[in-house]
């Protein structure tokens, strides 16, 4: 992608973190809907044209794409879209990729939850293999008189059970729906993606007050210098904790709020 449609896709990234970096949000059931308008935008050559023209309003552009996804998706789904087509595009099919794109990182980022990221990175790179030493699986996968039915099938007859439902969703989507890629081009793709997500690490940071600009920079260094990676700050305001911060970094939680000490030293009076 060149110029506008690298930033923004870049914009729409940071969209979909900042989406999912709450655990609330099914990050399986949006890379579900992500791929649906995936699709539909590279069935409807129109309408994606209509969404990417720059000589209408972003703003018209997303009250479209609202007034066509709400009800057929989430919300959450809606909004993303919505936000992409407000951005400016340098091709059409740029947009296609880009939804793709964001529905294999919603995808892995529901591998990540699970503690399974490290598991489909290397099914990936494993099938990856397993493919480019198979004349003949490679020519059923790609075979363009096949049906998705048929290939879908087939790889639920290698992956099934076998590999995490993520790896399996990813690939058959790439499979169904080459797009115009080679085989092997997805799978580096896809193994690319799951790398980067891999590298990527989320504190949740809770405080009394909000922090400043510095405070966030201190902390989010201190973080990285402790683990050695990368660190995205998810910032929550809740005066209840009276003072401090506290930070949980996947399942481990530093406390250092008043709150927490003052309980503390309640349970140690009651004990």
């Amino acid at each position: 992608m060149n110029g506008a449609s690298r930033e923004a896709l870049a914009a729409a990234r940071e969209s979909l973190d900042a989406l999912t970096d709450n655990t609330s949000v099914d990050a399986a059931k949006l890379a579900e809907e992500l791929a649906a308008v995936t699709a539909l935008l590279q069935r409807e050559v129109s309408l994606r044209r209509v969404l990417t023209d720059p000589s209408q309003p972003g703003e018209a552009r997303a009250e479209l794409a609202g007034r066509l996804l709400r009800g057929q998706v989430g919300g959450e789904t809606v909004d993303l879209i919505s936000g992409m087509v407000r951005s400016r595009w340098s091709q059409s099919r740029d947009l296609v990729d880009s939804v793709e794109e964001l529905a294999n990182i919603a995808d892995l980022t529901a591998a990540q939850r699970s503690g399974d990221l490290d598991d489909v990175e290397d099914e990936l790179f494993r099938f990856g293999r397993i493919v480019a030493s198979d004349k003949e699986l490679r020519a059923a996968l790609t075979n363009r008189s096949a049906s998705a039915s048929a290939k879908g099938q087939l790889l639920h007859s290698l992956l099934g059970g076998k590999a995490r439902p993520a790896t399996e969703r990813v690939v058959t989507r790439l499979v169904t729906q080459p797009r115009g890629r080679s085989l092997e081009e997805g799978i580096e793709s896809l193994s690319k993606l799951a790398a980067e997500r891999r590298e990527r690490m989320v504190a949740v940071v809770t405080s009394a007050v909000p922090l400043s600009d510095r405070q966030k920079q201190r902390l989010g260094d201190a973080l990285a210098k402790i683990y050695g990676r990368p660190m995205h700050l998810n910032l929550d305001v809740d005066p209840t904790v009276l003072g401090g911060i506290a930070v949980q970094v996947g399942d481990e939680v530093i406390n250092g709020t008043i709150s927490e000490r003052l309980e503390e030293a309640t349970r140690r009076m009651a004990g």
